[in-house]
């Protein structure tokens, strides 16, 4: 049974935290991990039992996260779309090369479309990811995710992605994703000193950092944004372990 949509395995900060005092130890932790997020039953959009399409990925960091862009460059939109990846500076790859699982129609049939998935730090100070997928249908899709505060708490920072519909071929029910696998987060050397694009606060709460995802299926929200299906939002929390001390 299609219940569970593996949520993103790592989306926001890559991360480490790191103490003001020079003279305490660092922390540092190497993965977020997000548990399942229900999938919507069939509809209209996917009257034969496919996947409905994402509109909306909200990702929620923990209060007291922050970001530090200083020294990171970026890549705009109009590059990933008209060059691609290889265009875009090194210092603004956001992630390692990640992977979607998606579903398209191929003919007659709801048929699986792996896809490759990447994030470029945006000029906006937010992230860009870019999806390229290669078969059955080809597929160049740029997603934009701007980061503001989410007033949840325990939540501070929000990452809000829109994600355009995409069809895959003329009249067919739109493309939708089965998973997301992404591990984002750069950090650069100045110096002695390793400075990393985000940062945890470096007192770990009981139960470990919170975060949350909240992902929207389907909506309706004007010209470029129709996605045939009344919005249906599904939400997951989780709580990253406490990091070791060093």
């Amino acid at each position: 049974m299609r219940k569970l949509l593996t949520a993103l395995a790592v989306f926001g900060l890559g991360a480490c935290a790191q103490p003001a005092a020079a003279a305490e130890p660092s922390a540092r932790i190497a993965v977020f991990k997000a548990r399942a997020v229900p999938i919507p039953k069939p509809d209209a959009q996917n009257p034969d039992g496919g996947i409905p399409p994402i509109s909306q990925i909200n990702f929620y960091l923990p209060a007291g996260a922050r970001l530090h862009p200083q020294g990171f460059g970026t890549c705009s939109e109009e590059t990933l779309k008209n060059l691609g990846p290889a265009a875009c500076k090194r210092s603004s790859v956001a992630s390692p090369v990640g992977s979607v699982l998606g579903e398209v129609t191929f003919g007659t049939e709801r048929v699986p479309e792996r896809a490759e998935l990447r994030a470029f730090f945006a000029p906006h100070g937010g992230l860009l990811f870019y999806t390229a997928g290669h078969s059955p249908v080809a597929l160049e899709i740029v997603s934009s995710g701007h980061y503001r505060n989410s007033h949840q708490r325990p939540y501070g920072l929000e990452l809000e992605t829109l994600v355009p519909p995409v069809a895959s071929v003329p009249g067919a029910p739109l493309a939708s994703v089965r998973t997301i696998k992404l591990k984002a987060g750069a950090a650069i050397r100045k110096g002695r000193s390793i400075i990393s694009y985000g940062y945890l606060p470096s007192k770990c709460p009981k139960g470990g950092f919170p975060v949350k995802t909240e992902i929207t299926f389907g909506g309706s929200f004007g010209p470029g944004r129709e996605f045939g299906i009344p919005a249906q939002v599904h939400t997951a929390t989780y709580r990253a372990p406490c990091p070791r001390r060093r």
